[in-house]
C-alpha cells in the first residue's frame, strides 16, 4: 500500500501553539513531526501517552490561592443572602486580600 499523507486541521490557542513550536524547535522537531510522533505513540500503546486530569474547580483554585498567600484557614460568616463577610478587625490580612487584590 502506498504511503499516503493526510491533513489534520485543529484550532488551538495561539499562545500554546507558539510556545510549543518554540520548544519543539529547540528539540530539533517541527510541529508536523511532533504531531506524527504523538499519533504513533497513541497507536503503539493504545491509549493517550499521558493521564488526563480534570481542571480544578473555582473553589479548588481559590483554596490554592489562599494557601499560597498564607492566609489562615477560617470559617467565614455569611449574611442572609449567603454572601460571606470578613471581620476586618479580627482578620485584617484576609480582609486586605479580599478587598484590595
Amino acid at each position: 500500500m502506498p504511503n499516503t499523507k493526510s491533513t489534520v486541521n485543529v484550532k488551538i490557542d495561539a499562545d500554546v501553539k507558539e510556545t510549543a513550536a518554540t520548544l519543539l524547535a529547540r528539540m530539533g522537531i517541527d510541529q508536523t513531526t511532533a504531531i506524527d510522533m504523538y499519533y504513533r505513540k497513541i497507536i503503539a500503546i493504545q491509549a493517550l501517552p499521558f493521564q488526563p486530569e480534570p481542571l480544578p474547580t473555582n473553589g479548588e483554585r481559590l483554596l490554592a490561592a489562599i494557601k499560597r498567600k498564607g492566609i489562615p484557614n477560617i470559617t467565614l460568616q455569611a449574611d442572609e443572602n449567603g454572601c460571606a463577610y470578613i471581620d476586618k478587625e479580627k482578620y485584617p490580612e484576609l480582609y486586605a486580600w479580599a478587598v484590595e487584590e
